[in-house]
Formats: structure tokens, sequence, C-alpha cells
């Protein structure tokens, strides 16, 4: 049977089109051609079809089996009915090919064969993209806000796909109109009836980490090293950082100068505020840094508790040390893996002349008493 070169022509624009490369093309059609054979002549026939891409031909044969004893009719023949039909150097368990003309298909063969191959290149069409977004996640990609459907956001990634946003990955009132670009972590892909399911992300912190590594160098280039991130997403967030290079400050490369580069990405994220702090691995003098801006005045490990730790601030220092409804310091325990009891230390002063006198009657009371003279 002869293609022609128009419909290779039509393959070549499907290619360009889809994005499917044509050996898939081709292939989904030799498969529904097969498909569609077997279906016009209603047996499990053994059927190979290759379509020749220079000049358009198409050969369809039917594969038989040399057995010693028939079993399956449609795919089997013994040596006695192949020589029969011409196959006069072959032994038991070889293979023959018989090739038959696909022309009297006829229209419900036909139409056969066109529903196997739009499925085909649909599923083929739907592989392209699992794999194209299955080899990244976590990383960061740029989406237009498309359109809400139910509790979900879909968000364009490319020409071809669609994402969502599930309402667990959103920033707690950051708006979503459509048309609006966002930058969002690539969540998860997962394979389903319907296509490739593709989430993406707000509020993980991954996303944070891929914003810090496109806006400081220093963290791309490898000088500066992200130890840990912690995020309550839109609100606060905080990042532990060193330097492998003693000349360079981790803290100040993050910032930026003038704040410029923490500004860049706060204002990306909605105006999160964010935390940038040196790692230590001393776990007391990293839970102390982990407070900040709180200034922490004595550390001491809770014996009685595993992985705990009473850090002691002064009264003007309480607040900033707990933070908005206990956000700061559940952050710091969150990124440095230690349970944190705040207490307030007691301020240090001189005793007062009251406090001698009371001390002075606590000792001596008792005697001066007795020596008083009796009546």
């Amino acid at each position: 049977m002869q293609l022609g070169k128009d419909f290779i022509k039509a393959f070549k624009q499907i290619e360009a089109e889809k994005g499917l490369p044509i050996e898939i093309i081709t292939s989904s059609l030799e498969a529904a051609m097969a498909s569609a054979y077997k279906k016009y002549k209603s047996g499990n026939h053994v059927v190979e079809v290759h379509i020749n891409l220079t000049n358009g031909e198409i050969s369809l044969a039917e594969k038989y089996h040399i057995v010693d004893e028939v079993a399956a009719a449609d795919s089997e023949w013994t040596l006695e009915q192949a020589r029969e039909e011409g196959f006069g150097d072959v032994e038991t368990g070889d293979y023959v090919y018989v090739e038959v003309n696909p022309e009297h298909f006829g229209r419900i063969a036909a139409q056969t064969a066109r529903q196997v191959i739009i499925q085909r290149l649909k599923d083929a069409e739907r592989q392209i993209i699992f794999n194209e977004f299955a080899d990244h996640i976590g990383d960061m990609v740029l989406g237009t806000i498309f359109k809400t459907e139910g509790d979900q956001i879909l968000v364009r990634v490319n020409d071809r796909t669609d994402a969502l946003l599930p309402r667990e990955e959103r920033m707690s009132g950051e708006p979503y109109p459509p048309g609006e670009r966002k930058k969002f972590l690539l969540l998860d892909v997962r394979k389903t009836t319907r296509g490739p399911r593709i989430i993406v992300s707000r509020t993980h912190p991954g996303l944070l980490k891929r914003l810090l590594e496109l806006e400081v160098p220093e963290i791309s280039e490898g000088t500066v090293e992200i130890k840990s991130i912690v995020r309550e997403a839109g609100a606060r967030a905080k990042v532990a950082v060193r330097s492998l290079d003693m000349n360079v400050d981790p803290v100040g490369a993050c910032v930026g100068n003038g704040g410029a580069r923490i500004k860049s990405i706060s204002d990306e994220l909605g105006g999160e505020r964010i935390d940038v702090i040196i790692w230590n691995d001393d776990a007391m003098q990293f839970v102390r840094n982990a407070l900040s801006p709180a200034k922490t005045a004595k550390i001491e490990p809770i014996l009685e508790q595993e992985h705990s730790l009473r850090v002691y601030v002064r009264q003007d220092q309480l607040s900033l040390a707990i933070g908005k409804a206990g956000q700061n310091v559940r952050l710091a325990a969150r990124l440095t893996g230690w349970k944190i009891d705040i207490k307030v230390i007691e301020p240090e002063r001189l005793p007062t002349l009251h406090d001698l006198f009371e001390d002075i009657i606590k000792n001596t009371g008792e005697s001066l008493w007795e020596d008083l003279p009796k009546d």
C-alpha cells in the first residue's frame, strides 16, 4: 500500500506542531494498522506493519510460527502448511511472514485506525510532557495565572501545559488574578488517565531557596551555602547560611547592598520577611543566632528533656524573642531542630538599705530581743 508523500508531509507537520518525533507518529500508525487489520480479520493474528518514511509505502504481513502441532490457527502453521504456501526452505521453530493487501479493510477498519492513531498521539504527547517536567521536580518555573476551577488555580507554564496550584500551596492573602505572572516551585508530576498532573507551590521552602540561588551569585557559585530554610509563607522565613570563603560574609552576600537582594526576593514573595542568620555547628550558638533579632542573655540545656534548651532573655527582649503569635521562636526551633523554652532573666541589682536592714533583722533579731530589759 502506498501512503504517498502527502502523508509523510502530514507526519512532519504533526511533528512540528505537537513536538512529537516522527518515529513515534509512524509507530502509532503502524500499531493502528495492525489493530485495524486484526479487527477486520476477526481473529488472533500476529501482524507486523512497517512504514517506509522515504517513499510512503506500507507493508503489512501476517506472522506465522512453524510448529509440529497447531494450537493457534491464526498464528501457527505446520511445516506442511508452510511448504504448501510456498515456503519450502523453513524448519520447525522458524517464523514466516505473509504479506497482505490492506486496501480492503473497509470503512470500519479505517475508522478504527483513525481512533487508535489519535489515542496513540495523545498518549505520546502526554508522555513527552511528563518526561519534560518529571526531570525538573524541585526547580523553579515561571507561570501565568490562567483561571480558577473550583478550589484550584490553573497556572499556564508553557504553550501546551497547565499546572495546578492547590489551596494548601497558596500563600495566605496573596491574590491570584488571571494574567499575572509569578514564580513557582515545581512540586510534583503524576501520571493520570487524563494526562500528567503537574503541581506547583508558592509556599514550599524550596521556592525561597531557588530565589536565593537566582538573586545571590555567591550561592549559585558555591561560595555561600544554604544549610536550612523554614517558612511561614507570606509572613516570615529564616535562612541559615555559611561561607566557604573566610573573606565572604554570608549574611551580607544574601542581603545585598542596602538590602537590595533580599528585598527583591521579599517582593516576589508578597513582602515576606526573611531573616538571614549564620549557621553554626555549636547548637547553643546556632539557637542564639536563630532567635535574631532578639538578644539572648544565657542558654542552658534542659537535662530532663531530650534535645531541649532553655534560653534566658532580658525583659525588653522577650517580645522579640517570642515574636508575633510565637512566630520567631517557632521558626527558630524548626530551623535548628531544638526545642526552645524562653525565660526572662531577673535583672541584677545592688542591695538597698532596706535589703540590708531586713537582713540584719533576719540574722540578729532574736538576740537583740533577748538583750532588751525585762520589766
